[in-house]
């Protein structure tokens, strides 16, 4: 199976280690590839992989480091052309005439003018055999590594990969590839290909130790990982104890390194190697839109505050500077504890201050609540809280009190591919606020739904974005709930173009919130050039007296165009424009600055 250069680039390449540097004339080098035949994907494929043309792109002058290239081109293109079924090539790099692999590499030419590379890729060849054996239940083989398929390296590595992979599911965490025996039939242009695989014995997962000086305490590390002694291996359950850890932001790097040799009870010993990162993180944020002036937020976090991968979050906002609203703002202080109750179980506390001015309410409240996070996996998790809300506001009702106990249940599905600028996938969030008044408060419940779609198109320069939001208020009259708890509709979170808030149901001369919700929102995004972006969209909202939106809801809806410039991994700096299209709320021409897509 080896070409007829095999012998000499063996040579060639076994001397690489005795270039040294030395006091030869500098000297550039024309360097040119040719595949006579070949397909221009291929040729452009070798031209991508040839170290001498990179050389030349470099404008490499030392002429020992242009002959090492050179000598380099001859494993490197036999390699990519074995990748794509070429098993009988021939490569043909001549230097200055002279074959690179004739040319000692301790005494190379003074000066080197021009490297012609020619390349005979030879015929396709097919898999004549394609053996792998022994092979686990439900092994899943690649469908081209078959007789009669084109023969390709990476169809071989594949296979033999799936073969592997396969008994380590099944609890062979020692399984490996054995011997092989790869055999080219040049008349035919045939490659046949016999694997065998080593299972060895169905081991279980033993104990696992901590190594590293990560800050956190090493029986926090160990609760944390929820390392699943005692059970048959999976590989799974590997990267598994992995993201348990990292997902608590307090490890800087993470590995997880399986005892050369198992035990003799069958067991495979583990070591967690866990380093610290640094424990504090501050974020700054600022929003500007048209009816709510300047919204500035800011946090700060400590991710290991007490030893034991603790994250303690303060959290800030200041909204409506500069707008026609009086300032309002949010403090909150939130302390998550990992593993309280099993590896995948986190608990909270939770604290809120806040003083809303809103266009028709004001409202202040405090909140104090603890809760359980359930961790499905790095995309999906669910919470179920418990706490005591008090609240004061002053609306179109009059002045209202409002004391209640109230449970959050609340799920979060996301799928996306970034948070800050996603071009695919999903987000569902979706939460449950059932309430008890007492002092007179009624009881109720607060429906939440809020599901964003995002469709790739002309290789990601085009992305269709669509938003879905439901909400409901049930139980509680409307007079009886608190007015952050009802629906209006209009503003950067609902519907642009339309002024922030403008939509909700008329009563004594002014207006308050809905017990029922529908927002409906769609952009088509465009790409211009690598950092500048093209948005156009479209938003609709109704408000509704009753708990679901119907026939009689109230009504509106806004259009317009954006711009997004790239800030790389913080997301797009936006800038909307937007228009009311219907409805009475409109106000004319409203703009929306922030960073990331709108939703």
């Amino acid at each position: 199976m080896m070409s007829r250069y095999d012998t000499v680039r063996r040579r060639a390449l076994s001397m690489f280690g005795a270039l040294m540097l030395s006091s030869l004339p500098l000297a550039a080098a024309e360097t040119s590839l040719t595949a006579p035949g070949a397909p221009d994907s291929l040729v452009n494929r070798l031209k991508a992989g040839s170290f001498a043309l990179s050389a030349q792109e470099r404008e490499v002058e030392d002429t020992q480091e242009i002959l090492a290239a050179a000598l380099a081109d001859y494993r490197t293109l036999v390699s990519l052309l074995y990748d794509q079924g070429y098993f009988g090539p021939v490569v043909s790099i001549k230097v200055d005439g002279r074959e690179a692999a004739t040319i000692p590499p301790l005494s190379p030419p003074a000066k080197i003018d021009r490297i012609d590379i020619t390349v005979d890729t030879g015929p396709v060849y097919t898999f004549g055999a394609a053996g792998i054996a022994p092979l686990a239940p439900d092994t899943l083989l690649p469908e081209d590594y078959a007789s009669g398929k084109r023969a390709s390296t990476r169809a071989i590595q594949n296979a033999a990969r799936a073969g592997v992979q396969r008994w380590q599911e099944i609890g062979h965490a020692k399984a490996d590839l054995g011997a092989q025996s790869i055999t080219a039939n040049h008349p035919k242009a045939q490659l046949d290909a016999s694997l065998t695989l080593t299972p060895g014995p169905k081991l279980y997962f033993g104990k696992a130790t901590v190594a590293g000086d990560s800050g956190v305490r090493e029986e926090a590390i160990l609760r944390i990982a929820g390392f699943p002694s005692g059970t048959v291996y999976d590989p799974a359950e590997v990267q598994k104890v992995g993201d348990r850890l990292r997902r608590t932001g307090a490890f800087g790097a993470v590995s997880l390194q399986e005892a050369e040799t198992a035990n003799p009870d069958g067991t495979l010993d583990f070591t967690i190697n866990a380093t610290g990162r640094k424990p504090r993180r501050v974020r700054f944020g600022a929003e500007v839109a048209t009816e709510t002036g300047l919204e500035i937020s800011a946090g700060w976090m400590h991710r290991n505050i007490f030893g034991g991968g603790e994250r303690l979050a303060f959290d800030a906002r200041v909204r409506n500077i500069g707008g026609p609203e009086e300032i309002d703002g949010l403090i909150a202080l939130r302390l998550d504890r990992p593993a309280a109750f099993g590896a995948d179980y986190d608990q909270f506390y939770l604290g809120e201050l806040e003083i809303l001015d809103e266009p028709f309410y004001r409202l202040s409240r405090a909140l104090v609540a603890t809760g359980v996070k359930r961790i499905y996996s790095d995309d999906l998790f669910a919470e179920l809280s418990i706490g005591i809300q008090a609240s004061r506001s002053t609306d179109a009702f009059g002045d209202r009190k409002f004391n209640m106990v109230l449970m959050r249940g609340r799920v979060e599905w996301d799928k996306r591919n970034s948070e800050v600028n996603p071009t695919n996938g999903f987000f569902v969030d979706a939460s449950a606020i059932p309430y008890a008044g007492f002092d007179d408060t009624e009881t109720g419940g607060r429906l939440t739904l809020d599901t964003r779609g995002y469709l790739p198109l002309l290789q990601e320069r085009v992305v269709l974005a669509g938003r879905v939001q439901v909400g409901s208020v049930v139980g509680s009259s409307l007079a009886g709930t608190p007015p952050n708890f009802t629906f209006f509709s209009g503003g950067a979170g609902t519907v642009r173009g339309q002024p922030y808030q403008s939509l909700g149901l008329p009563f004594n001369d002014s207006t308050v919130g809905g017990r029922g919700f529908l927002g409906l929102a769609g952009e088509i995004r465009t790409r211009v050039t690598d950092s500048i972006g093209v948005v156009a969209f479209v938003d609709y909202g109704a408000v509704d007296a009753e708990s679901f939106v119907g026939a009689n809801a109230e009504s509106h809806a806004g259009a317009g165009l954006g711009i997004r410039y790239d800030l790389g991994g913080v997301g797009p700096l936006r800038f909307d424009l937007g228009w009311p299209i219907s409805g009475d709320t409109g106000d004319g021409l409203q703009f929306y600055l922030g960073i990331g897509q709108a939703f």
